[in-house]
């Protein structure tokens, strides 16, 4: 199994999971704000801060859309993801089993 997939294919669906929920939950995106914000305010990951900062002052389609893109910069960025923590333990690893169960293993 390749890691590097592996560890894709859960973030994607980490963030597909918080995607769905964005409408119903806002709270979410509001605790994904406050974060970006302490990042920048502590110089935390700047680069991740400034770009987290712009991709979440849009609206709520766009960010849905940005979650589960499947580019370079989206890949890159949901590693430095201020969604961390939005999903309890028991949905994170459903999740990561199904990830685990899709990702074919190398021949």
């Amino acid at each position: 199994m390749d890691p590097h997939r592996l560890a894709e294919e859960r973030s994607v669906a980490y963030h597909r999971a918080i995607a769905a929920r964005l409408r119903d939950e806002p709270e979410i995106l509001v605790a994904a704000r406050q974060r970006v914000r302490d990042w920048s305010s502590r110089a935390v990951v700047p680069h991740f801060a400034r770009e987290w900062e712009g991709i979440l002052a849009g609206d709520v389609d766009s960010i849905q859309a940005f979650l589960v893109e499947r580019s370079e910069r989206a890949s890159e960025l949901r590693q430095s993801s201020p969604f961390a923590g939005a999903l309890g333990s028991r949905e994170r690893w459903r999740l990561w089993r199904e990830a685990r169960a899709g990702v074919p293993r190398p021949t």
